[in-house]
């Protein structure tokens, strides 16, 4: 998800921001723009691939569920996040049985928001996944502070819930301005104070305000989940910010080697769901195999 912003007057001009991103995105291709090498297999056996259900839904229409989880697991995913707010999840059973049938893990759901908290647990906890990746709302024309409280607050009465259900919320960092950098998210999860209230880092999104591997040094093991994404600096200065994410995994300006050894520091085993464009199943296949490459699965 990227995301929704309220629309009135931005904290600074368009100007302004084009020309900080232009002097950034000139250091940030130079600093972090790297090719991918590693050691084969460094995280075999700790990092699992999943994807956002809404990426094979155009593949699998006209198949049973079970099918298309199959072929999922053929293009080479272990795991699947449903959309709680685009509905995809209409009967928890068949959903069940085809995660069983196929051997493809639900492992969590996507989309939660503050004011359904706890429905989308339950749905989360009937399918079987372990987390609800949510996005904490912001609104630029209402103060700061009581917003933060706000939600906070309202995390941390969740949090008992979420516990007992055995499913973890986890919070995406977005483009909506609420976290700009990783002290400000680790900042919140810290006040909200429970481990049943972690992060799903985005390693693209966070391009926009700043470099993937030092969010992470920041955020360390609240990093519970990670969603992957790419993105290229060169393209959205001179394209648009959201033309960004076009370029494939591997290829744009992230330092996959850095995003590594930052991972290889807190010793990450877990869940990394790819949140790109949808496509066909040869499409899905290479965002696996680029995925495993970027991740050295």
């Amino acid at each position: 998800m990227k995301g929704k912003v309220t629309q009135p007057a931005l904290h600074w001009s368009f100007m302004k921001r084009r020309t900080f991103l232009s002097h950034s995105a000139s250091t940030l291709l130079m600093a972090t723009a790297a090719p991918i090498s590693a050691t084969a297999g460094e995280f075999t056996g700790k990092i699992k691939k999943s994807l956002k259900w809404s990426m094979a839904e155009k593949a699998a229409r006209g198949m049973t569920l079970p099918d298309a989880f199959s072929k999922l697991r053929d293009c080479g995913f272990e795991g699947v996040e449903p959309s709680v707010l685009a509905g995809h999840v209409k009967d928890p059973s068949e959903w069940l049985e085809a995660s069983k049938r196929s051997g493809l893990v639900i492992d969590g759901t996507v989309g939660g928001r503050l004011g359904v908290l706890e429905s989308g647990i339950d749905t989360t906890k009937a399918i079987g996944g372990e987390t609800m990746l949510i996005v904490v709302e912001y609104d630029i024309t209402k103060p700061l502070m009581a917003q933060w409280n706000q939600s906070r607050d309202r995390l941390k009465e969740a949090a008992p819930y979420a516990e007992k259900l055995g499913v973890r919320i986890v919070i995406e960092n977005v483009w909506n301005t609420f976290f700009t950098s990783p002290f400000d998210l680790a900042r919140f999860v810290d006040e909200v104070g429970s481990q049943w209230v972690q992060v799903q880092f985005d390693v693209g999104n966070v391009m926009r305000w700043g470099v993937p591997e030092h969010w992470m040094e920041v955020l360390g093991k609240r990093s519970f989940k990670l969603d992957v994404k790419e993105y290229d600096l060169e393209i959205a200065l001179s394209q648009g910010m959201r033309k960004g994410f076009d370029k494939p995994l591997g290829e744009g300006s992230i330092n996959w080697a850095a995003v590594r050894r930052e991972l290889s520091t807190i010793n990450y085993s877990g869940w990394a769901a790819a949140e790109v464009k949808a496509g066909d199943w040869p499409y899905l296949a290479d965002v696996a195999r680029r995925m495993g490459t970027v991740l050295d699965v």
